[in-house]
């Protein structure tokens, strides 16, 4: 009998294909915001859909995305939804319409997290890269916006070679306007963005090495690689005890398409990323979690038989490679990734450590502070970070967690599991 599936860690909701700017790289091949919204899955459709996520686990993630999300009228309602079913709600968007109004309502309906794109510090390189003039100054507006009202937010920067210099002005900027994170996004070539991938394998590789190095030592922020596999080999490389090479979820930085992570498109096709253009199925012919135990494609992706230099990689089982991209190039899903520059040097294949198992001894207590801590950790790693902290109390042959041990794990961790001090406390600090 074929193993159960884990469920997926992030769902990547695309509400719309409409948006209000006309970005190069858009990997949708959004239209305007007055294109033809018709067969866009309905607010009732949507709700069934989260429903469905949730029966198979309320420590998912949702992203509701576009398109431009904030152009659907009943997002606060579907936010609202998604909260009351114990799902993580969260929003990917370019920030333009992200004011006042709209961060307290979605904050109230249970909104924990807003992503905004930024690519370039220079206004005019943005708006540029963004297709419309003064799109630089609306994403500061809705950094303004979050501040004001408390909604945590964090930075995308997709790299090209036109804007790769920037990366360390990114970091300092994305620490200082008080950003949780800072994702970097490399493009793959679908939709528009096979105009754009324009980033050579030298570039690409310098990149990702020096933000690896910058995640390793920033304290401030969380700092990652998305759409870039790579990012666990060198993060290996570089330090093979540090934690986020045991980590698997969203903030991990390796690929986790098809095995914990799917997208869904306006229509309500169900793909393995959102580069990936390939249905798996339609919700509107099959329940969600049908699709998701069941596609031959997901399957796929769950025991790869990788090719080519992937194939050979000592590396292959903590990185793997980007699948979309042989995909896209190639027609090859199991293809090797043609932007990594790593040669196999014909080592054994490393595994990836062991996340921590705890202990099947007495239960530990938890502290009312501690727990304070481990409620501000996504859900979808809160399992993790508490077998871990738990783990390093019984090391010490203690019985309770502390909010001490929750900020020894942090800092000893250095590369944000997602342990924060609360917002008070950093408020003090």
């Amino acid at each position: 009998m074929q193993e159960k599936p884990n469920p997926p860690f992030l769902v990547a909701l695309n509400l719309t294909r409409r948006c209000n700017l006309n970005c190069a790289h858009c990997y949708l091949d959004a239209g305007s915001r007055e294109s033809d919204a018709t067969g866009e899955l309905s607010t009732e459709e949507v709700r069934r859909l989260l429903d469905d996520i949730a029966a198979l686990s309320d420590e998912t993630m949702v992203v509701f995305t576009g398109g431009e999300p904030l152009l659907r009228a009943d997002l606060t309602e579907l936010v609202a939804h998604a909260h009351r079913l114990g799902l993580m709600a969260v929003l990917g968007s370019n920030g333009m319409g992200l004011n006042d109004r709209r961060a307290t309502a979605l904050k109230s309906a249970g909104l924990m997290g807003v992503g905004i794109s930024l690519d370039s510090l220079d206004a005019a390189r943005h708006d540029g890269f963004r297709g419309l003039p003064g799109s630089w100054a609306q994403a500061m507006a809705a950094f303004d916006a979050c501040r004001r009202n408390d909604l945590g937010f964090q930075i995308h920067f997709s790299v090209t070679d036109d804007n790769a210099q920037e990366l360390d002005d990114m970091i300092a900027f994305a620490r200082e306007a008080g950003a949780f994170a800072l994702n970097v996004f490399f493009l793959v070539c679908t939709g528009r963005g096979e105009k754009v991938t324009n980033i050579s394998a030298q570039t690409y590789e310098a990149v990702m090495r020096r933000l690896t190095e910058a995640a390793r030592q920033e304290t401030e922020i969380m700092i990652r690689a998305k759409c870039a596999p790579h990012f666990k080999r060198l993060a290996w490389e570089l330090d093979p005890d540090w934690p986020i090479t045991t980590a698997h979820g969203y903030d991990a930085g390796g690929c986790l398409a098809g095995t914990r992570y799917c997208r869904i498109t306006p229509l309500g096709g169900v793909t393995a990323c959102p580069y990936i253009e390939e249905e798996a199925g339609s919700i509107r012919d099959r329940g969600f979690a049908e699709i998701w135990r069941d596609a031959p494609r997901f399957q796929a992706l769950r025991e790869p038989i990788l090719q080519g230099r992937c194939g050979a990689c000592e590396y292959t089982k903590i990185c793997g490679g980007c699948r979309a991209r042989p995909l896209a190039r190639d027609g090859d899903l199991m293809g090797e990734d043609f932007l990594c520059a790593y040669e196999p040097q014909g080592g054994p294949v490393i595994q990836p450590l062991g996340a921590p198992t705890g202990d099947d001894g007495e239960a530990l207590s938890w502290t009312p502070e501690a727990e304070v801590w481990l409620a501000r950790i996504p859900s979808f790693i809160r399992r993790f970070v508490r077998q871990r902290a738990e783990s390093q109390v019984r090391a010490k042959h203690g019985r309770e967690v502390t909010a001490e041990v929750m900020a020894e794990l942090a800092q000893v961790a250095r590369g944000r599991l997602g342990a924060r001090p609360p917002h008070s406390e950093r408020a003090e600090q």
